[in-house]
């Protein structure tokens, strides 16, 4: 049995050919996984549950179906921090805390999205901390739907923006921050996405232990799937059908 870790398909209606991925993912690559685990950012953009747009209303009722042979968790991204119960429920996922510990096969792990770890990105966790209040979310939730979604777009185009200005090590996670949550979790393995960077890296603790950290890639050209069993650990690519 397997279980199997995915993120950063940012899902949306202008790039069909993602969804198609993602739909003969769960029909043809599910053998033997006994749980799926979705790291964030499944979408591109949510602005909210009472605002999903066709395509995600059809993924729901897949993912629904799935559920009922394994379960389904989902940690939110920092493009769909939004997702509510509502959603949730209609797809049959179970929504975890941002940070998440399981025993993988006997492996304390941690899980998440990976956003919390780029602290040198000092602009995005002050916008982060703010859009994590429970007041600035009801707030939003109670905008009119044509207000909710120029907001969404304007978030989008600056956060391009800023990202084309940024270093790319500060988009990166700072390594304090993953030996910090190593040590305050008593993990030996991390999961995580966000940075669109697959990659299996190992490092020592100060007591000399040696830890893993698994980073999921994005699906924009390609799919990225972690593969986990109790004596392998696989970080393939699936080739998108032309």
């Amino acid at each position: 049995m397997r279980t199997l870790f995915i993120g950063d398909l940012h899902l949306s209606a202008d790039r069909p050919d993602i969804t198609r991925a993602f739909n003969d993912f769960l029909d043809n690559q599910l053998d033997d996984v006994q749980a799926l685990y979705i790291l964030g950012d499944l979408f591109e953009v949510w602005i909210g549950d009472d605002l999903a747009e066709p395509f995600a209303i059809d993924l729901a009722k897949k993912l629904y179906r799935l559920s009922k042979s394994m379960p389904v968790y989902y940690i939110h991204g920092n493009r769909d921090f939004l997702l509510g119960k509502e959603y949730a429920n209609k797809a049959g996922m179970t929504l975890l805390p941002e940070t998440h510990c399981i025993d993988l096969y006997g492996v304390p792990t941690v899980i998440l999205h990976g956003d919390s770890l780029c602290t040198l990105d000092k602009a995005y966790q002050r916008f982060r901390r703010f859009r994590n209040l429970k007041l600035a979310k009801w707030i939003y939730s109670h905008l009119p739907r044509d207000t909710r979604k120029n907001i969404a777009r304007n978030i989008r185009s600056k956060s391009t923006q800023s990202n084309m200005q940024k270093n790319v090590s500060i988009m990166d996670v700072e390594q304090e921050a993953v030996s910090a949550l190593l040590d305050s979790t008593q993990t030996v393995q991390m999961i995580h996405g966000h940075t669109h960077r697959p990659d299996i890296h190992e490092m020592k603790s100060s007591s000399g232990i040696t830890r893993k950290r698994i980073v999921v890639g994005d699906w924009y050209e390609q799919a990225s799937v972690l593969s986990v069993s109790a004596n392998k650990l696989d970080l393939s690519v699936i080739p998108f059908e032309k």
